[in-house]
């Protein structure tokens, strides 16, 4: 939508890392203008992990209408650019029903999609993505990195050696194109919003606070069923490297269930690994949302 068309408040964005208290402020917020809660958490969509990934409580969906949270099957491997399509769509019935949108999550990347649009990245033949999950399963991680820094230096050097996703994705695009995935990266695409037309928001609590809060919520977790749900997920028997089963805590709490570990080990492996992704949230929410407004919730 461009200015003439719009010229007013298009939506309200709210990032922050894990546990910051951004659900809360987004449904404060959709309350008092008569708006509508759309997720931008990557976890959040899948709808087998409503506890783990600490989705809003049935009193909150209540309150507001909520959307895009719990519509994906944990089958899927979801995409940013699936996500987009689906946020298009809910930003038009935002507007035809007179509402505001209040978008609300943690994924950057969704973020970054929403305002700058996706890179136009040819679609990659099925039987390429299958050669290289293959791959990824037989060799392992550590191995395709290096056949990514033989193929495409450059996206090699910006992916984390571990980062098994990312790099099977530069592996399949630079095979099917011809070209490095920073290549395909660098030609601008279309948002769905224009950053002048938005509120945006970061919610940020103090550091200590914010993984005490970690603590707390994953304790509670515990206590509403999330040892059901991830033995639910696991016996789905899905593979492994889709996302839903890289959800902070799934991990833990399966190899508590398969008896590999104590539940207080998997709670504190579960709880570390969260502090650490919230902080390289962080980091990449200083990096990229500089011009935002920062609220240091208490």
């Amino acid at each position: 939508m461009s200015r003439t068309e719009a010229g007013a408040l298009q939506a309200v964005l709210i990032a922050g890392p894990t546990a910051s208290g951004k659900s809360a402020l987004a449904v404060e917020i959709a309350a008092a203008r008569n708006g509508i809660v759309i997720n931008a958490d990557s976890m959040q969509v899948y709808r087998e992990l409503r506890i783990v990934t600490a989705r809003p409580s049935a009193g909150d969906e209540a309150l507001v209408p909520h959307r895009l949270y719990g519509h994906v099957s944990a089958a899927r491997a979801y995409s940013v650019a699936a996500w987009l399509d689906d946020v298009r769509h809910e930003l038009a019935e935002a507007r035809r029903a007179g509402r505001l949108a209040v978008i609300v999550g943690g994924t950057g990347l969704y973020f970054k999609a929403l305002l700058e649009g996706l890179s136009p990245v040819p679609p990659i033949p099925p039987e390429i993505r299958s050669s290289w999950r293959t791959a990824l399963a037989q060799d392992g991680v550590a191995r395709l990195h290096d056949e990514l820094a033989r193929r495409d230096a450059i996206m090699a050097a910006r992916l984390r050696p571990s980062d098994a996703q990312r790099i099977v994705r530069a592996l399949e695009v630079v095979e099917a194109t011809g070209r490095s995935l920073a290549d395909w990266q660098a030609v601008a695409g279309e948002g769905a919003l224009e950053a002048g037309l938005t509120e945006r928001l970061v919610v940020s609590p103090p550091r200590a606070e914010l993984y005490a809060r970690i603590d707390r919520r994953f304790q509670a977790m515990i206590e509403a069923g999330a040892l059901a749900e991830v033995a639910a997920l696991a016996g789905l028997g899905l593979p492994a490297d889709l996302p839903a089963m890289r959800a902070l805590g799934v991990r833990p709490l399966m190899a508590h269930l398969a008896g590999i570990q104590s539940l207080e080990q998997a709670i504190a492996q579960a709880t570390a690994e969260t502090r650490r992704y919230a902080k390289r949230q962080l980091t990449w929410l200083k990096r990229n949302m500089i011009a935002w407004k920062w609220h240091v919730a208490q």
